[in-house]
């Protein structure tokens, strides 16, 4: 077939959007600097300002409808920093995957 390269095993770049990974769900602490509205941000245990999370522990800011970020283009530092498809992507990815492989403990009796 003309244009497809039968050779190339490499996986495809990942997407924000068509994964169900949960880097959206970890902490995100708020450096100074950062400009997100006060209703989008809590506070932990230690008293660190960081992005609320909804009642599935999903930050607030990742819009239900598309899985992306609402807030883009004033997201916090760190959210700028993460790299889609970085090593850090990848690693919470497969992560993900194996913990999610496992399927239903059985219990003994």
């Amino acid at each position: 077939m003309a244009g497809i390269d039968t050779n190339d095993t490499s996986t495809p770049e990942p997407h924000c959007a068509a994964c169900d990974a949960v880097c959206c769900r970890m902490t995100v602490v708020l450096q100074e600097g950062d400009d997100v509205a006060e209703h989008l941000t809590d506070y932990s245990a230690a008293g660190q300002q960081v992005m609320a999370r909804d009642e599935f522990g999903w930050c607030v800011a990742v819009d239900p409808a598309g899985g992306g970020c609402s807030i883009y283009s004033s997201r916090p530092d760190v959210c700028r920093r993460f790299r889609m498809g970085g090593p850090y992507c990848i690693a919470i990815r497969e992560d993900y995957s194996c913990r999610n492989a496992r399927g239903i403990p059985l219990e003994m009796l």
